[in-house]
């Protein structure tokens, strides 16, 4: 009677094969997060920078102050800057946004206007330029 087991060479050859199909697959998933996490960055910038354009038209050439930035962009305001509440009369404009989005490399908001690394977003209120902090290569986004 002949046995119907597999033989150590035919199983060795099966892990041989799965290890070299997870060699060629992870990496593609890894790359796919990081395209993923690209778009999000890039569409993220695309919001705030047009957020910020509209409040700049709608405040008589003024950005956002960097100290009151995230007042200023999620709730309503006045031409001169100040802001209050969602809801409360007298206060045309915003808000501008739900919430400062969070940056996709680092999960955080955080805003300053430091080196790369310093913070999560970078803001200029002078000029108004708002881009991702986390990294030299993505300050340039």
């Amino acid at each position: 009677m002949k046995s119907r087991a597999f033989t150590l060479v035919e199983i060795l050859i099966v892990v041989v094969i799965l290890g070299i199909l997870a060699a060629i697959v992870i990496p593609q998933f890894t790359e796919a997060s990081d395209d993923a996490r690209d778009s999000a960055l890039k569409t993220n910038l695309q919001t705030v920078r047009g957020q910020l354009s509209l409040y700049r038209v709608q405040h008589n050439g003024n950005w956002p102050t960097a100290a009151k930035f995230v007042d200023q962009m999620t709730k309503v305001s006045k031409a001169d800057g100040s802001t209050a509440e969602v809801g409360t009369d007298g206060y045309p404009y915003g808000p501008y946004l739900q919430s400062v989005p969070a940056n996709p490399y680092t999960g955080g908001n955080k805003i300053g206007s430091g080196a790369a690394g310093s913070s999560d977003w970078y803001y200029d209120e002078d000029t108004g330029d708002f881009r991702a902090n986390d990294t030299a290569d993505h300050r340039t986004l």
